[in-house]
């Protein structure tokens, strides 16, 4: 075994045989872990989004949290009613590019499919960047270095991926349960010293008459806010990885997420109104309500530790959908097909590569700042929830099946609610960054446009559905082109090699050093005189250029179906030695890579040394 397959089986793990597919499937309290994840770890971050732009309007404005917050926790109600109809509709995963494929067109599909892969890797960069930050609340000497730590965190997430979904459930459900209960706890203490007065209420929270202010600012709060609901398809796109019988246990998980985050939601909401928490730069809005009710205590560390796993983990959520989607597209030829293959451990390892160097990137590019890479977050999200609800709407009208009408009430609901908040949430956060996404959306499209196209037209010059079979194959003919360097044994065994295929083998020298070649001819009468050494004269040092010249000619001259090129090469037992001899064998096949009637092959010499 080579010294990469070694790390990989370190890293990875074993190989599994497709016949285990089964035993990788998960109970629900783990797919919680794994799908609920982001939807989940946005209890940290969206009240803090709400406050924002309030805090910078005026201290009273803050009042507004409370309202946003309620219709934020009535849109995620609409929304849970709605998945659950596309769980009965769509057992196998209903994913917004399956819904909105199969019942509003291709193109509405390439749409959600593109909304959510963009959406998929932000939720990476988003998560682990709010994860980064929370720890440099607690942490300041981590905030210099948040890029780093945050591509390093992006990595080792990818690593347990490749060990297959039942390992990383494995590993990142008690980072999710310890989240849920130290929020809890958190809560539970802040409503119990309101209760019993151990805490005051600040001024801001008096009064039962809303402060005045403009209709724009409270919008921009509730788009930002809406981030809160970012997450929730996942469950009905990962049916799959649910134990049997998937759809049901899909729809029981679907309603504890929701529980769980509406009243995480509502309740972090609440207190920071309460406490009057107002963001501040270097500190979170978790981290601050964390330390009113808390102190800095160990229970502050603990909230804001377990803050920053679930932030981190729920990069685990796109892990989960990311990789299932690429395939689903690669296999409609919209992808590359090498996203369509499963790895050795049962799960879409390019995809999970794809996303973790995707994700990487735009923590670079964004210098790890979550507020920067939230405005890219919520519109693509929005898009896919309107494109698969209207889709839902259509499936009910077009199959009627057993309780359609009360189905087609919640998802038609759905759908205007979405669409309303999408728009909301374009006009809002379009200058702060959203227009990226709204261009990157049409860009994708024409890209999975373009790939198909690709597909298909080399499908058809493939195919042999017109062509009529011949009363036997027929060899070609060809000539057989040996390009060497010198004479060893290595060449020696690609000239016997060569004479074995062909009884037309020429052997090509490039003269740098007359001197040289003369010797070279000698040596080349002693041990090959059966084939024909041609000299190629290079006045400007060039090996490749002649060379691929003189192939050409050869080409023209013998009217053959092919010329093959047989390069003699020699393989050092030590890899990183490869490093150290000319690379001139890669170069030869890059220029003949795209010359019509060229076949270039290898013979290799493999050395015994040290």
């Amino acid at each position: 075994m080579g010294l990469f397959n070694r790390i990989k089986r370190v890293l990875v793990g074993e190989p599994l045989s497709t016949q285990m597919a089964d035993n990788e499937t998960i109970p629900k309290w783990k797919a919680l872990a794994v799908l609920s994840s982001d939807a989940l770890s946005s209890v940290a971050y969206a009240t803090e989004e709400i406050l924002i732009p309030l805090a910078a309007f005026s201290t009273l404005a803050m009042s507004w949290s409370i309202p946003i917050a309620a219709g934020i926790a009535t849109l995620l109600i609409i929304l849970t009613a709605s998945y659950r109809q596309t769980i009965d509709a769509y057992p196998g995963g209903g994913g917004a590019y399956i819904v909105a494929k199969e019942n509003l067109g291709t193109y509405a599909g390439l749409i959600a499919g593109a909304s959510l892969l963009i959406d998929y890797v932000l939720t990476v960069s988003v998560s682990v960047a709010a994860g980064v930050e929370n720890l440099g609340s607690a942490f300041p000497a981590l905030i210099e270095h948040k890029v780093f730590v945050g591509a390093l965190i992006i990595l080792v997430i990818a690593i347990f991926n490749l060990r297959g979904i039942r390992e990383s459930s494995s590993v990142f459900a008690v980072p999710t349960y310890l989240f849920i209960f130290s929020f809890l706890a958190l809560i539970l203490t802040g409503a119990w010293k309101i209760m019993t007065g151990a805490a005051v209420s600040a001024p801001l929270s008096t009064g039962l008459v809303l402060p005045a202010v403009p209709l724009f600012l409270i919008l921009r709060a509730f788009s930002s806010g809406c981030s809160a609901l970012t997450g929730i398809e996942a469950i009905s796109n990962g049916i799959p990885v649910f134990r049997s019988p998937g759809p049901k246990n899909a729809k029981i998980t679907l309603a504890w997420m929701s529980t769980i985050l509406g009243g995480l939601f509502l309740g972090i909401t609440f207190l920071a109104h309460f406490f009057a928490v107002r963001p501040e730069e270097g500190q979170t809005a978790v981290s601050i309500l964390a330390k009113a009710i808390f102190g800095g205590g160990y229970f502050y560390y603990f909230v804001t530790a377990s803050t920053a796993m679930i932030l981190i983990l729920a990069a685990n959520t796109s892990y989960a959908d990311f990789p299932r989607l690429s395939s689903l597209l690669a296999k409609d030829r919209f992808l590359p097909r090498q996203l369509a293959s499963v790895g050795d451990r049962l799960v879409f390892s390019n995809g999970i590569l794809g996303l973790s160097f995707a994700a990487i990137f735009l923590l670079v590019i964004f210098n790890g700042e979550t507020h920067h890479l939230i405005p890219l977050y919520a519109i693509g999200v929005f898009l896919s929830f309107t494109l698969s609800q209207s889709g839902m709407v259509l499936h009910h009208l077009r199959e009627r099946e057993e309780g359609w009408g009360r189905s087609i009430v919640f998802n038609f609901i759905g759908a205007i609610t979405t669409f309303v908040v999408l728009l909301v949430i374009a006009s809002t956060k379009f200058m702060s960054g959203a227009w990226m996404v709204i261009l990157l959306i049409p860009i994708f499209v024409f890209t999975f446009t373009r790939i198909h196209r690709h597909y298909l037209a080399v499908g058809k010059e493939l195919s042999l559905v017109d062509q009529t079979p011949g009363p036997r194959l027929e060899a070609i003919k060809h000539t057989v082109v040996v390009p060497v360097s010198g004479v060893h044994r290595g060449v020696i065994e690609a000239l016997r090699y060569a004479l074995s295929i062909s009884s037309d083998v020429r052997a090509c020298y490039v003269e740098i050093d007359a001197a040289t070649t003369s010797r070279m001819q000698l040596e080349w009468k002693k041990w090959a005189h059966e084939v024909p050494f041609i000299v190629l004269k290079s006045p400007y040092r060039s090996v490749i250029t002649p060379l691929i010249q003189y192939i050409d000619d050869v080409d023209q001259a013998t009217h053959g179906d092919v010329v093959t090129v047989i390069i003699p090469e020699f393989v050092t037992k030590k890899w990183w030695h490869q490093v150290l001899h000319n690379q001139t064998a890669f170069l030869i096949r890059a220029a003949l890579l795209f010359k019509r009637g060229k076949v270039v092959t290898s013979v290799r010499y493999h050395l015994k040394g040290t």
